[in-house]
């Protein structure tokens, strides 16, 4: 009578797994810029996994245009809309929280991509130390170790400060002088042309710039053309086409360290996935991808952001 017993919930407990289990129907995907070739990608490669698993699931993509408020309410769309699985680039990694707990309480897991969102179920990031120090360890060898340096900086995104963070520590020891580590250039090209025009305006001499993302550096790169200044190189973190194509001709950038935003919110999606379908947590909510240093020597091998 007891086996029967024991048979009977071992029976009814893997009847309550696998009613528990949950195909990903809809996916919601926040990210900051409509108009970003790199977050477009996150959204691409969410779209691309989410068909893969399943031909019928949705996937609505939206943005904040960095403002915290407008991806409160968002998140709390997707809630109310009683989305499945949402995939996040946040615009405070902290003041978040709220949402995310939302999400939570909803039982829809949140996976943070680019950039940590406190209370994800999972961060799906490069490894942006490792970026800023490849970048900033090519200029130092291209400058002999020495020289004067900008670092143009961006929003308060964990990303953002740890690209800043392991270009310092290149920096840190050579013989260098940072002539400017603290300006934001908004991680946009606008940004980063008027922050360098300022910066070329002040400084008469400068070796290197090391900026946050691609599109400062283009902003940087437009910069050194309007005042005819050919002097200085310029490194950055992304590996975007835009930058791929100014290494193949001539201009001030000569690397930028490339990251996947497609396979980062690939591997989003299987985390959220695996949770809802399987009941699995990652093993370590922290996921590193590796990046890679893309130069003019290089170039012509470089695969892109893919997808």
């Amino acid at each position: 009578m007891l086996k029967k017993i024991v048979l009977g919930l071992a029976a009814s407990g893997l009847l309550a797994s696998a009613v528990s289990a949950k195909e990903v129907n809809s996916v919601g995907v926040a990210i900051y810029s409509l108009g970003d070739p790199f977050q477009n990608a996150i959204s691409k490669g969410v779209t691309d996994r989410a068909k893969q698993n399943n031909p019928n699931a949705k996937v609505m993509t939206v943005a904040s245009d960095y403002d915290l408020n407008k991806q409160f309410s968002q998140v709390d769309n997707f809630i109310s809309a009683k989305t499945d699985l949402i995939i996040l680039t946040a615009d405070d990694p902290k003041a978040i929280l709220p949402a995310i707990k939302r999400a939570d309480a909803a039982g829809i897991p949140v996976i943070a991509v680019d950039v940590s969102a406190d209370g994800a179920a999972a961060t799906v990031q490069t490894n942006n130390f490792k970026a800023g120090e490849m970048a900033c360890q090519y200029m130092s060898d291209k400058l002999g170790g020495k020289g004067k340096v900008v670092i143009l900086n961006g929003p308060s995104v964990s990303s953002i400060q740890d690209r800043v963070k392991g270009c310092q520590s290149v920096l840190s020891k050579g013989k260098f002088e940072i002539l400017s580590d603290n300006q934001n250039a908004k991680a946009t090209r606008e940004g980063g042309l008027t922050v360098m025009q300022s910066l070329l305006t002040r400084f008469p001499k400068v070796d290197g710039v090391f900026t946050v993302c691609d599109q400062e550096a283009i902003g940087a790169d437009l910069a050194a053309k309007q005042f005819n200044r050919k002097d200085f190189l310029i490194v950055s973190v992304d590996g975007s086409p835009e930058v791929t194509s100014l290494l193949k001709s001539p201009s001030a950038i000569q690397g930028t360290v490339a990251q996947s935003p497609y396979s980062m919110a690939q591997t989003a999606f299987d985390i959220g996935n695996d949770m809802l379908s399987k009941g699995k947590k990652p093993a370590n909510p922290v996921i590193l991808l590796d990046p890679k240093l893309v130069t003019r020597d290089n170039v012509s091998s470089y695969k892109g952001w893919g997808g």
